[in-house]
């Protein structure tokens, strides 16, 4: 793959893309996190996907590893392990081309197309997780403020959602300072979610129901 889609968008964006070999070696340096499933990832100029995608791939490889032998537990871990990964990008074909990309390193691990739930519900997935928007600013491409779903696997085929703004949850640091602003506050109070979803299935995320 090119690191560069065009001259005028390097010169527009500073767009360059981040090899192959560069994103392993990098993962490489929080290998027991990269390999978890649960761990979760944000990468806030996400591009076409080429952090993201790496990461994808270790996950996927700690699910065959652990539940490959079962496969509802496969195919719910590994659309837990993509609910666990995040990103943000300026320019609309790169947002676009990421999810496809990550949807594609799903679909082709489970063998699954798009007349499956678990396609369609990581299809939905990618969209919440996936945002058109600006890191910087911590806007999406609508004006409003970003906001995540943390998505937590209850067992059973069962899902939880909690939603929460990206710029509530980087005053962490902040939090942690002594004197703080915050000080007084408990950590619950602070951080706590814009939204609470019901428990929700495959079935219904394949609807892309928000809850």
């Amino acid at each position: 793959m090119s690191l560069v889609k065009s001259k005028q968008r390097v010169a527009d964006h500073g767009e360059v893309f981040t090899p192959s070999w560069m994103v392993e070696d990098m993962l490489d340096l929080v290998k027991g996190e990269a390999g978890r499933i649960d761990s979760r990832f944000l990468e806030p100029a996400c591009g076409s996907g080429n952090f993201l995608v790496h990461v994808l791939r270790r996950k996927l490889a700690a699910v065959e590893l652990k539940y490959g032998r079962s496969e509802f537990e496969k195919r719910h871990f590994a659309l837990f392990g993509l609910m666990c990964i995040y990103g943000i990008e300026l320019l609309p074909d790169n947002i676009a081309e990421c999810r496809d990309n990550l949807l594609d390193i799903l679909a082709e691990y489970l063998r699954i197309d798009d007349t499956d739930d678990f396609y369609r519900a990581a299809r939905y997935v990618l969209s919440q997780n996936l945002i058109h928007g600006d890191a910087l600013t911590m806007l999406d491409s609508n004006g409003q403020p970003i906001a995540f779903p943390e998505w937590g696997y209850l067992g059973k085929g069962k899902f939880q959602r909690r939603d929460f703004r990206l710029d509530v949850l980087t005053h962490s640091s902040a939090f942690s300072a002594k004197d703080d602003l915050f000080s007084q506050l408990g950590k619950h109070e602070l951080f706590s979610p814009i939204r609470e979803h019901p428990v929700m299935t495959v079935a219904a995320l394949a609807q892309g129901i928000n809850l």
